[in-house]
Formats: structure tokens, C-alpha cells, sequence
């Protein structure tokens, strides 16, 4: 009996598999990869993850894209799509709060204040479009505070989302940029370049929810993974890339 308990065991958890499909904002990549590679590991569901600006995500799931769950870069898509009905009432929460910092793929070149903004010796500043991006909202209320909006808006580069907006400063097509500060983290500290890492009272709070879709009611791998996306190991993963959780 007991060589057979054992597959039969294994056979039924395996038919108990499933699968969920996450749209991700692009500033949660790399930790929505590593917190991904541990839950498949935790629970023997598999999770396809797709990247993109939020606002894109937010028309394509209107349209019926086959999504489960979306980790938005905000709080007001996800309770859009709640008060809409594409997405299951009660199920949003916040899995992260972000952090914007100006970055330049030169070391040195950023200090640790930000003074390079108002000394102006540049002539590209990549910043995520402000009206999709909740990162480019976030940078412009900064440049608003130190009133310098007008002075530097004639050097925007302006990328579609934050991952873009990543890849013009780390190209060199913009000395420097408004980025997520879990794009430029290595292993809890700050990579390769220079950067300020904005004060938080600068612009209103990242916060960044997850939302149940409709089209992942009731599937136990969606609910599993909004579910370990509270958990400390996944939270401990998020804090390493300089999110609060």
C-alpha cells in the first residue's frame, strides 16, 4: 500500500496545480521575478508574469485581456477597476509603497541632494509619462516643489513607463532620470551610477496595490499568490529592493 500511496499522492497534487497570469507595473520586475521563483517553489502553481506601464494594463484588461491579477504601480487603478467590476470587490491591497530617485548612469554625476537638477548641467532628463506612468506623476510633483518644472521641462525625454524611462539613463540617451529606486538596488544597496533617492514628503505616496481580477475568481492559484504576496518571505523580498512594505 505504501508504494502506491506515494504517486497517488503526488498525482493529486499535481492535478490540483494551476496556473495564474499577473500583469506587473514595470518598476516591480526584478522582485516580482524572485517573489514569483519562490511561490511556484511554496506552492506548485506557476505564474506567468507579464511587464508594463499600468495605464496600458489597465485598457487591455477593459478589453479582456486574460489576466488574473494585476499588481498596479498605483492604488486608484486597481479601485477603478473594483468600482467597474472587472475586478473582485474587497480583494485590492497594498503589496508595496515605492520610492523615486533621480539616477544617472555616470558615478558620481547625481549627488546625494540633488543639486544637479537646479545647477542644469545636463540636457536630457528621462522621466516615465506622467499621465500613465505613476512614477512620472510622482517626478513632476518633485521638479513642482523645487519649482523647477519650467526651468528643465524643454529636456524631458519622456518614456512610455518607468522600465523605458530605466533604459534611456542606462543607454546614455539621458544623462539622468526619474527612475524606481528598486531599478537601480542590488542586493539592498544602490548599483552602479549615482542617485538621490527622493525625500518622501516630495510627492504624494507610491503606493502600489494588487487586485483580484474577475477573470481570476475562484481560480486557486490567483488567490494563492495575492495570498503569499502578504507573506514575509515575499515581504522580505520587496523591502531588499528599496520598497516599504
Amino acid at each position: 500500500m505504501r508504494r502506491l500511496f506515494i504517486p497517488l499522492l503526488f498525482a493529486a497534487c499535481a492535478a490540483h496545480a494551476d496556473e495564474v497570469q499577473v500583469a506587473v507595473a514595470a518598476n516591480f520586475t526584478a522582485p516580482a521575478r524572485r517573489v514569483a521563483a519562490a511561490f511556484e517553489k511554496h506552492s506548485g502553481h506557476k505564474v506567468q508574469l507579464s511587464f508594463g506601464g499600468t495605464g496600458k494594463f489597465y485598457a487591455q484588461i477593459k478589453n479582456g485581456a486574460p489576466f488574473d491579477v494585476l499588481l498596479a504601480a498605483d492604488d486608484e487603478t486597481p479601485a477603478r477597476l473594483e468600482q467597474e467590476g472587472a475586478a473582485v470587490a474587497g480583494s485590492r491591497f497594498t503589496y508595496a509603497t515605492g520610492r523615486l530617485v533621480l539616477w544617472s548612469a555616470k558615478p558620481g554625476y547625481v549627488d546625494d541632494k540633488g543639486a544637479v537638477l537646479k545647477q542644469g548641467n545636463f540636457k536630457h532628463l528621462a522621466i516615465a509619462n506622467p499621465k500613465l506612468a505613476p512614477y512620472g506623476a510622482a517626478a513632476v510633483e518633485v521638479l513642482a516643489a523645487l519649482k523647477l518644472v519650467d526651468t528643465v521641462r524643454p529636456r524631458f525625454v519622456q518614456a512610455e513607463n518607468i522600465a523605458q524611462a530605466h533604459q534611456f539613463v542606462a543607454t546614455g540617451n539621458a544623462e539622468l532620470g526619474f527612475v524606481a529606486l528598486s531599478q537601480v538596488m542590488q542586493d539592498g544597496r544602490l548599483g552602479a551610477g549615482s542617485a538621490w533617492v527622493v525625500p518622501a514628503n516630495l510627492h504624494k505616496a507610491i503606493r502600489q496595490d494588487a487586485v483580484l481580477l474577475d477573470k481570476g475568481k475562484g481560480k486557486p492559484a490567483a488567490e494563492a499568490w495575492l495570498g503569499f504576496l502578504k507573506s514575509d518571505k515575499a515581504n522580505a523580498v520587496i523591502t531588499s529592493f528599496g520598497y516599504e512594505v
